[in-house]
């Protein structure tokens, strides 16, 4: 029987990306997501950090599946915004969330902050809770900064915004190849350093 990880989240280029950089460490993996289990109530991210949310939805995952189970908590920090959106990054222009009108409120907000002060990183915290009780973190940080335009079409969120300072040339995080985005992603780099514990705890 194959070996199984739930991953708490419905949202596909997140599961993707996840899946690609688990899979390196262990083939055959089989990796499920909110839609392949049964619908259970969902933890509120009511946490100020992003360690605690992802925690919080790791914990809530092994509980109603009974599988070892990884989620992630991440989300833009901007200098000039005093590092918000933050862990309110998904819903930081209310609720029902959206993409658009996010990355449309942060373009205003910033409208008048100059080129050398839109600073910015993606930040991540990955978490995995096992059914045996062990559970562990990792963290993983994309430096960047904020542009004016939105550009790409891959990747979501605040991608279409953010040019990754670990690259060449000026692409954003949307205009990346998923090979070049998972290299350096805030979320890859938490996946990779926490990618052998997940496979140690699944291998007992």
């Amino acid at each position: 029987m194959a070996e199984r990880v739930f991953l708490a989240s419905r949202n596909v280029g997140k599961i993707e990306e996840m899946r690609r950089i688990l899979e390196e460490h262990l083939p055959g993996l089989e990796v499920l997501g909110l839609d392949d289990v049964e619908p259970y109530d969902e933890p509120v991210e009511d946490q100020p950090t992003f360690e605690g949310n992802a925690l919080l939805k790791a914990r809530a995952g092994v509980a109603a599946t009974g599988l070892p189970s990884v989620a992630d908590d991440s989300g833009l920090c901007v200098d000039a915004l005093n590092q918000m959106p933050g862990v309110l990054s998904a819903r930081w222009s209310g609720r029902p969330k959206s993409d658009d009108r996010n990355n449309q409120l942060l373009l205003d907000q910033l409208a008048d902050v100059p080129d050398e002060r839109r600073g910015a990183e993606f930040r991540c915290a990955v978490a995995v809770s096992h059914p045996n009780g062990k559970e562990t973190l990792s963290e993983g940080q994309m430096r960047g900064h904020v542009i004016r335009e939105l550009r790409g079409s891959g990747g979501f969120g605040y991608d279409v915004l953010f040019v990754p300072r670990e690259q060449e040339g000026n692409l954003t995080s949307a205009e990346l190849g998923p090979d070049a985005k998972d290299r350096i992603s805030h979320r890859g780099k938490a996946l990779r350093l926490i990618a052998p514990t997940v496979v140690d705890l699944l291998r007992g």
